[in-house]
């Protein structure tokens, strides 16, 4: 009989079982959670409380999510602020809620792990009940794979899309090759920016987890929490979690620096396996125009060249992403409001959503960098 247990942290969970259970992507191991947890980047005090689930069967795990309560809705890239608001204005509690997603982290995978799908229906049922129970507004899980749509079908769960962008290496053999599938325009504008920051002299190393070193992180951690400053917000993470992750998954880390001389003065930080390469934070001490998109993008996609990634996911948000190359693709959510009115408010809010989605990524397909008869 398999026994179902909501734990208060990810610290106890056995690794093995749950990296064999979740393999996807290096955001799902347990590593990562963990880390997150020890740094204090999750946990007390900052909104997101763990609450991962397990089902165990004979004291195997063969089913778990990565589960949080939410107190705010920063960090999750669906953004759900309006109907938080909405709430509030009836003197209703939105929070906390119940939240399914990797933190600060918008890359698409599955989010409810089971060996069979009886056990993932299950965790979802149970899921259901603990919010029913005691009361929450909604249960959200955010970034979820493609494959789990099935799981909702014809339930109360309502689907959103939203957009990304990613970059696909068509098995090119240089960045060359890549550049000669552009339009003319994107291929200059490429070539361009390139030449300028080959001008300026600056030394870029790809720098992989093994060989990161802690000066490293400290530089590229200056540099992470001046984005952050630069747009008039806190760093999330700490500057724990990226000696933690440098220690406990090198095998999944990328670091590119770029340098003036012998000092460092920009850095893009990457996490990859061996199918996808996920671009992850930027930084710099100074602004040099064009540096941003030679470390974030094209010595990311020279990366996947030279080692035959396939997908290089570069994030949320970025229209300016397609110059480079990327093109658009949907992701998926599914979000379960309990309370009958605003669950009608808010399904008749997602689908004018959907449409507009719909609109949006018909405009951009249409925009997309590679050639046709009429721009080679």
């Amino acid at each position: 009989m398999a026994a179902l247990e909501f734990q208060s942290s990810f610290k106890n969970i056995n690794q093995k079982e749950w990296n064999d259970l979740t393999k996807s992507n290096p955001f799902l191991r347990l590593e990562f959670f963990q880390s997150l947890e020890a740094s204090k980047s999750i946990g007390e005090g900052t909104g997101w409380q763990p609450f991962p689930v397990t089902m165990t069967d004979h004291g195997r795990l063969v089913g778990a999510s990565p589960i949080f309560l939410k107190e705010h809705s920063y960090g999750e890239y669906v953004f759900d602020w309006s109907w938080a608001e909405a709430y509030q204005k009836y003197g209703k509690n939105y929070y906390p809620k119940i939240v399914s997603s990797i933190p600060f982290t918008p890359a698409t995978g599955p989010r409810i792990f089971g060996l069979d799908q009886s056990i993932k229906k299950n965790i979802v049922t149970q899921l259901e009940d603990l919010a029913y129970k005691n009361k929450m507004s909604s249960i959200h899980i955010l970034f979820c794979d493609e494959s789990e749509r099935d799981m909702h079908k014809d339930s109360k769960w309502m689907p959103r899309e939203g957009v990304q962008f990613k970059w696909q290496n068509k098995q090119y053999n240089n960045f060359e090759e890549f550049l000669s599938q552009l339009s003319h325009d994107k291929r200059k504008k490429i070539k361009q920016e390139r030449k300028k920051i080959k001008d300026l002299g600056f030394e870029i190393k790809k720098i992989k987890g093994p060989e990161i070193t802690e000066t490293d992180l400290d530089f590229f951690y200056a540099c992470y929490c001046n984005t952050y400053q630069e747009h008039h917000s806190h760093p999330y993470l700490t500057r724990d979690f990226f000696s933690l992750i440098r220690e406990s998954m090198p095998e999944n880390l990328l670091l590119i620096l770029a340098y003036e001389g012998d000092l460092p003065i920009a850095g893009s930080f990457f996490i990859y396996d061996d199918k996808k390469l996920y671009g992850r934070y930027w930084g710099s001490k100074s602004f040099y125009p064009g540096l941003h998109f030679e470390l974030s993008y094209y010595q990311g996609q020279e990366f996947c060249i030279e080692n035959k990634v396939s997908i290089f996911e570069g994030g949320a948000q970025g229209e300016h992403k397609m110059a480079r190359g990327f093109e658009p693709f949907n992701t998926f959510s599914f979000h379960r409001i309990f309370d009958e009115k605003f669950e009608h408010a808010i399904k008749d809010f997602l689908r004018r959503e959907k449409n507009g989605i719909d609109q949006y990524t018909n405009e951009l397909n249409e925009r997309v960098p590679y050639k046709t008869e009429l721009n080679i």
